[in-house]
């Protein structure tokens, strides 16, 4: 006899999945929506059109910070 793996083997795994789905777009969110209210067309499409799985989302956040008056 063979081992048959079933669904219930691949639970892990599928939840990583879904787990980085979920991040990639809350980040791509974020990034689409502080790039739009910036004005920063070339970033919008960029982001909008390329899928890096956060890479490029990241990248943007990380170099057009928002600074905050207090």
């Amino acid at each position: 006899m063979y081992y048959r793996p079933g669904f219930f083997t691949f639970m892990p795994f599928l939840q990583i999945i879904v787990l980085i789905l979920i991040l990639e777009v809350i980040l791509k969110g974020v990034a689409l929506y502080r790039a739009a209210r910036s004005g920063h067309k070339g970033w919008f499409i960029f982001i909008l059109v390329l899928n890096t799985l956060g890479i490029l989302p990241i990248i943007y956040l990380l170099t057009h910070r928002v600074k905050r008056q207090k």
